[in-house]
């Protein structure tokens, strides 16, 4: 526990201090996060009235060693007690990209676009960049998407679903991985699809009827 952390109720514990121990007004201040003059005006009755006091050493904030050391070198100052179980560290999970109503149907637009001008790119990094999902990505690559003849490509910086830098950034990752994927297919003899055989079937077709039920 840090040095600086001060107790949860502090003028609670200021008032339990106060009453029963003879730390100085600078001791239970520096120890409170309070002001001295707080701590006199604690004692005096004119602050914190009605306040019912904390015991910090049954709470485990003070050990009543630290307190009775402190009583004997008024310039000693308390720090909280370690506490006695250690409280796991919690992870928290990454918030998905949210984007708001009015820009949602923006994003088969946007995934047509990336489709279309950075085949390099995994359909992880399109999820990142425009919160759309795997299915849909599919969809309009395959050209089975409902809305597949009103798609229009256009930039998702454009429609505001991701900033430049972040497309940048994700287009530089996505060279680097298949610069590396190129040379390691030239050491084992393997052979990639060109860009043009990648987007291939994502040239514009004829209308196609949308399948009844499906959402954006």
């Amino acid at each position: 526990m840090a040095a600086d952390q001060k107790p949860l109720m502090p003028k609670a514990t200021a008032v339990w201090l106060v009453d029963n121990t003879s730390l100085t007004f600078e001791q239970i201040a520096d120890f409170c996060g309070l002001h001295p003059l707080e701590v006199k005006g604690i004692a005096d009755e004119d602050v914190a009235k009605g306040i019912k006091g904390q015991d910090p050493v049954s709470s485990g904030q003070l050990t009543r060693e630290q307190i009775e050391e402190a009583e004997k070198y008024p310039r000693l100052r308390l720090k909280m007690a370690p506490p006695k179980h250690k409280m796991p560290a919690v992870k928290q999970k990454k918030a998905p990209r949210y984007t708001p109503v009015s820009k949602r149907q923006d994003k088969p637009d946007a995934v047509y676009w990336l489709l279309r001008n950075h085949p390099e790119l995994s359909d992880a990094d399109i999820v990142k960049l425009v919160g759309t999902t795997k299915s849909t990505i599919q969809k309009i690559r395959d050209r089975e998407h409902w809305n597949v003849a009103n798609l229009k490509a256009v930039d998702p910086v454009t429609l505001g679903l991701c900033s430049q830098l972040e497309l940048d950034f994700a287009v530089s990752k996505a060279a680097q991985r298949r610069d590396r994927a190129i040379k390691r297919a030239g050491k084992t003899g393997e052979t990639l699809k060109s860009i043009e055989e990648t987007t291939a079937s994502l040239a514009p077709a004829a209308e196609e009827a949308p399948d009844e039920g499906e959402e954006i």
